[in-house]
């Protein structure tokens, strides 16, 4: 009997170890048809044959009947896609061992979720053009919550999380193999199952309130660390200028007035805050006192940070400053600002703009040596947004190096005031994300030729018309190497 019970327990290891290996999971239901495949067995094998079937089946023979999809293979494991959401599937893996014995697995299952946005005839990406470039990139849509192919296919989508009726932000892959996102204040980091992996702590120790106001752009750097945008309110008034009073005491003087400046926080992997910087320390001893919106009661002012980008070799970060049309350059760690792009405001002068960009929504630095930004425009509500590198001229005035006038399709109007951003690309090409109120996403070359774009669309049933789904920003997955490190990152 104790014998009998002993192999029990050891074939019972065995299975569980034998089944851990098998990717899907047994009766797992999945967020996406794109799908990473792996199976059991040790040794080399010859060749493989991976066998989908359409439907949940036991028997060989029925399965057999069923079969949708057969690839070849040349390891343990490969990447395939299955056609519908919503559907069970059946799976298989036929192999010659290195014996030459051909050896059947046993019958897998799995089926894919329904998913909010996946029915393509209610929510859809429509590619425009395409000239089969980048085939095989996959674009990620935050307010769709879902990744595409570049034919407009649906292959993923973020499952529901608390909060879900919000919009999430900044849908994006981290050098990690991992996708990190904004959703209603908070930040997470999920794997492709989307299981969440990492959460931040949200304490508001840097912002000295209940929370930390994340918003706009949350990305994991590549030591491992996060970064993130948060919100900081200050007491001040303009009239005393050069820190002749301290911001919080701000609160007796009847001409001060809370106003709001951003703060921009590191996190390391356990959630621990071991870098921030408060942009208040910068404006409230800088030129911003000669910019003063409010009545000469109430100043208030919100220079609304909206995007950074970390140059980890260099230790230099950019900083965007929406509301006063502002970039600016701190030295890493020390926080020091190095230098400022954009109108500087001097006491009785009227604003006059920078001439180069206005309500800029993406900032980054290329290794090119120069600064580029999805610039919205919206100083002038008749002219469109503009894809804008600028550097540094001789003098040290900023010129603009190139630019690209983003076009729109049809009779959609209105500014740019929301949303928008651009990603370098290898070989001189731009993808392009356009924001609201016409998230059309496009790749641009430097010669201006658009070598493929889509607009999100919804359908309106009571209007009998497709209209656009407006985007936050999207991103672009290109390497293919990046992709299967996603794929395969649910292992355990």
């Amino acid at each position: 009997m104790y014998q009998i019970l002993y192999c029990l327990f050891i074939f019972s290891i065995i299975s569980d170890q034998l089944w851990s290996q098998v990717k899907p999971k047994e009766y797992s239901e999945l967020n996406y048809r794109l799908i990473g495949f792996s199976f059991p067995g040790k040794g080399k094998i010859n060749k493989c044959k991976l066998e989908i079937a359409s439907g949940n089946y036991d028997e060989a023979n029925a399965f057999e009947k069923n079969i949708i999809e057969s690839l070849e293979c040349k390891a343990r494991r490969i990447i395939a896609k299955v056609p519908l959401w919503g559907k069970p599937y059946t799976w298989r893996v036929v192999y010659e061992n290195d014996q030459a014995k051909i050896i059947k697995s046993p019958l897998y299952h799995f089926s894919t979720l329904p998913g909010r946005n996946m029915d393509t005839s209610n929510v859809r990406l429509r590619v425009m053009e395409n000239k089969e470039k980048y085939k095989d990139a996959y674009v990620l849509l935050d307010h769709n919550k879902a990744m595409y192919d570049m034919n407009g296919d649906p292959v993923w989508f973020l499952p529901d999380m608390p909060a879900s009726k919000a919009f999430p932000r900044d849908l994006k892959l981290s050098p990690q193999g991992t996708i990190t996102f904004l959703l209603k204040g908070h930040i997470y980091e999920v794997n492709y199952d989307g299981t969440v992996v990492w959460q931040g702590p949200n304490t508001g120790e840097v912002s000295g309130d209940r929370e930390e106001y994340y918003n706009h752009e949350f990305t994991r750097l590549n030591n491992g660390h996060y970064m993130v945008l948060g919100e900081e309110s200050r007491y001040w008034n303009p009239e005393l200028k050069n820190g002749k009073i301290a911001a919080d005491a701000g609160k007796t003087d009847m001409n001060a007035s809370k106003s709001q400046f951003g703060t921009l926080i590191e996190y390391d992997e356990k959630g621990k805050e071991i870098w921030s910087w408060k942009s208040s320390g910068y404006f409230l001893h800088s030129d911003l006192y000669h910019n003063t919106p409010g009545s000469l009661l109430t100043p208030t002012i919100d220079v609304h940070i909206n995007s950074f980008y970390f140059d980890e070799k260099a230790k230099i970060i950019y900083v965007s400053f929406r509301n006063i049309s502002r970039i600016v350059k701190l030295k890493y760690p020390e926080g020091k600002v190095l230098d400022t792009y954009g109108e500087i405001y001097k006491a009785g002068l009227p604003e006059k703009g920078n001439n180069l960009f206005c309500q800029q929504h993406s900032i980054k630095w290329s290794e090119k040596g120069y600064l580029y930004m999805f610039n919205n425009n919206s100083c002038n509500p008749k002219k469109l947004p503009t894809v804008l590198a600028v550097q540094k001229a001789p003098n040290g005035d900023m010129e603009k190096t190139w630019e690209y006038v983003c076009s729109m399709d049809g009779n959609y109007t209105g500014s740019f005031i929301q949303g928008g951003n651009v990603i370098e690309l290898s070989d001189n090409l731009f993808f392009v994300s356009m924001g609201v109120p016409y998230s059309k996403i496009f790749i641009v070359n430097r010669d201006k030729e658009i070598l493929w774009s889509a607009l999100p669309e919804k359908w309106n049933p009571d209007q009998k018309k497709w209209d656009v789904i407006g985007q936050y920003r999207s991103s672009i997955i290109l390497d293919k190497k990046k992709l299967e490190k996603l794929i395969w990152n649910t292992e355990e």
